[in-house]
Parts: structure tokens; C-alpha cells; sequence
């Protein structure tokens, strides 16, 4: 192992407790001080349910006005241009109508703002508005900050104001590096038999990170040879479509589908990993439904929203296929993008298993678009 690797295991412990516990503060409607190594800081809130009483308070407490960061996909979807190459764009929330920072981070809740605000409400992105953005996502939160930058003459700069005081510091750094972090501390914490319907030989492993965050569940089904590549199939769970049984997906049919192919095939894994709509969280998931019911298509949904198409990582499968021995597999899957996501994480993805079912009148333009737009072989 490399100096530089165990340094960062060292710090893992540390880096998932700031993250966490800032993203807690957020989902609570409380501001968190954002910092980075050159020196520059914030104060932070999320947009989302963030009344405009929220926002003069934050304003009072940083002595500096307010601005918003949105991704620069919520940016277009607003009619704005975003500079090229630009990942987030920030407003100036002082140039803009009142009630509207819930309206800028939810497009179900105003869709017609677009026609009130314009590019003269742009502004230079100053520092640290890309990593509040990721914080809020990491909250599992709509992706748009409330920011207000605190310089050297700031209220809230000074150490001894009570105020200060109370809200809790997080690093750029430590955002950057908190996903890495979660998956490298998954540890396997439970291990049962679980016969299921038409597997009966399952056993469930669960999988926690040291911050105590989402479990990720491994479903092994039979004794996979160590000396053959093993039948994998990496799902995000839908609770809407595993659970209830939804038409608008294909995600319970992948699922059913997969414990019927493992079992037949008589040995094999299936990760259920905890990343809602394809990354994006069971309300945001909920939210997108909604922008699809007024025509938009899965993907321009999330996009809408202010997420990218697909927001999911892989790098707690390969670490979990790594703590089972496994390191060879035949991927049960329809998307080449996930077979080069595992190959980038080390896993050796063998042969791509094609795993489609037939559509229905709920999700025939979901699985087109699927295909059309990301790739998707059915």
C-alpha cells in the first residue's frame, strides 16, 4: 500500500464524520461554514423548503448578501446560458422576485419562473460554490445552495461571535473526498440466510460505511466458483418499482429477473445498492415522475432537476465484490457504461449478460429513451 492511500484511509473516520453530519444540518434547515485549503469560506443553506425569513437570517450572520448556486443543467433548463465549461452557475439573489429561491431549486413547484429571471440576475461564481452544490446532493437534497461568501470583515469570520460558533465547519476537501471514503470503509456487519422465491440457497451480506451511512446488500446465491468468472448483477434499488411493483420502470422485473437467471445458472451475486433513481434519492425520483407526466423524458427529468442523467457511483460494488473474492465477472446488464464504471474500479467485467424484458404502455418511452440517449442495448 502507498503512503499516499494509507494517509487516506487514516483520514476516512474523519472526513465521513464533517460530511455527515454538515449534510445533516442542511436537511435540518440549518446553515453549515464551508471552507478550503486557500483560505476561502461561506456560509451554506440549502434552497430547498429554505423560506425567505431563512435567507435574511443568513444574511445578518455573514454580513455579506446572499447568492444562489444551481448546477448549470438547472441553469438551462431555466433559459439561461451558462459559461462554457461551467458545472455551476450563481445568481444574485438580491436581483431577483421574491418567494423565488424555491421556485430556482424545484421546477415542479414554479414552471413558469424561467419567464422572470434573466442573464443580467448572473454573476461571477466565486469560491466553493461547486462543493456547496455537491453538499447539498450528498444531503440528498435538490441540488441548490444558498451561499454567502464571508470575507476577512464578515460577522461571521470572527471566532468569538456566539452565532459563529454554533455552525458547524466542513472542508472542499473533505466533499471531494467523502464518496471515496464511504466505499473504502464499507464493512460487512451481517450475514444471513434469506431462501428467497425461486432461490431458496441466498444468503444476504450487508455492507455499512464507518459514518453509519446507507447499507449496500450483496444476495449470494449458491457457492460462486473462485476459479470462474462469476454472474454478477448490480442493481440500485426502486423502491417504486421492487417494492410496489411500478409499470413506469423495469427496475422490479431486472430484479425478479436477476435471482431467477443466478439461481438457474446456480451460483452468482446480486449488489443491491442503496442509489435511488439512478443516484438522484426516492423524492428527487418522485419529482422527475412529475416533469415526466409534462412531457419531459427520464433523463431530461433528472436534468431538469438540476442532477445529470445518471448520478450513480461503483465504487461500493467493486469494493464489496472485492471483499467476497470476487474479482472476475459476467455482468448481468443492458448498459455498457456500467461495465466500463466497474472495469475503471478494478473489477474485470468478462462478458456483458444482456438482461431486457418486455415493455408495457407505462414505460415504453422510458426504455426508448434509455436506449436512444444513454446507450442502453435491449
Amino acid at each position: 500500500m502507498s503512503e499516499s492511500i494509507a494517509q487516506s484511509l487514516a483520514a476516512d473516520p474523519a472526513v465521513l464524520h464533517a460530511v455527515e453530519r454538515a449534510a445533516g444540518e442542511l436537511r435540518r434547515g440549518r446553515p453549515v461554514r464551508l471552507e478550503n485549503a486557500s483560505g476561502d469560506a461561506a456560509l451554506v443553506l440549502a434552497a430547498e423548503g429554505a423560506p425567505e425569513a431563512r435567507v435574511t437570517e443568513l444574511t445578518a450572520l455573514a454580513g455579506t448578501a446572499c447568492q444562489l448556486a444551481v448546477t448549470a443543467r438547472r441553469a438551462e433548463s431555466l433559459g439561461l446560458a451558462p459559461p462554457s465549461g461551467a458545472e455551476v452557475v450563481v445568481l444574485d439573489l438580491a436581483g431577483l422576485p421574491g418567494g423565488s429561491v424555491s421556485g430556482l431549486a424545484d421546477p415542479t413547484r414554479a414552471p413558469r419562473l424561467s419567464e422572470r429571471i434573466s442573464e443580467a440576475n448572473l454573476v461571477e461564481s466565486p469560491p466553493l460554490a461547486a462543493a456547496a452544490v455537491d453538499l447539498v446532493k450528498l444531503a440528498r437534497l435538490l441540488p441548490a445552495a444558498i451561499m454567502a461568501p464571508l470575507t476577512s470583515g464578515s460577522a461571521a469570520q470572527g471566532e468569538g461571535l456566539a452565532p459563529a460558533a454554533s455552525v458547524l465547519r466542513v472542508t472542499e476537501e473533505e466533499i471531494a473526498e467523502y464518496r471515496f471514503a464511504a466505499a473504502r470503509t464499507l464493512d460487512r456487519i451481517a450475514d444471513a440466510h434469506v431462501p428467497l422465491l425461486g432461490a431458496e440457497d441466498a444468503r444476504v451480506v450487508a455492507f455499512r460505511p464507518a459514518d453509519g451511512g446507507h447499507e449496500h446488500l450483496a444476495i449470494i446465491i449458491g457457492e460462486p466458483a473462485a476459479d470462474a468468472p462469476t454472474l454478477v448483477r448490480v442493481h440500485s434499488e426502486c423502491f417504486t418499482g421492487d417494492l410496489l411493483g411500478s409499470l413506469r420502470c423495469d427496475c422490479g422485473d431486472q430484479l425478479r429477473g436477476a435471482i431467477d437467471a443466478i439461481s438457474k445458472a446456480g451460483a452468482g451475486i446480486l449488489l443491491y445498492l442503496a442509489q435511488e433513481g439512478r443516484g438522484i434519492g426516492l423524492v428527487n425520483k418522485l419529482r422527475a415522475y412529475t416533469l415526466q407526466d409534462r412531457g419531459a423524458d427520464t433523463l431530461e427529468a433528472n436534468e431538469q432537476l438540476g442532477f445529470d442523467a445518471d448520478e450513480r457511483v461503483y465504487l461500493p460494488a467493486a469494493e464489496m465484490l472485492g471483499q467476497l473474492g470476487i474479482t472476475r465477472v459476467r455482468l448481468l446488464t443492458n448498459n455498457p457504461a456500467k461495465v466500463q464504471a466497474l472495469a475503471h474500479c478494478g473489477i474485470t467485467v468478462e462478458e456483458r449478460v444482456p438482461h431486457s424484458f418486455p415493455s408495457n404502455a407505462h414505460n415504453e418511452a422510458y426504455l426508448k429513451a434509455k436506449a436512444s440517449k444513454l446507450g442502453h442495448l435491449f
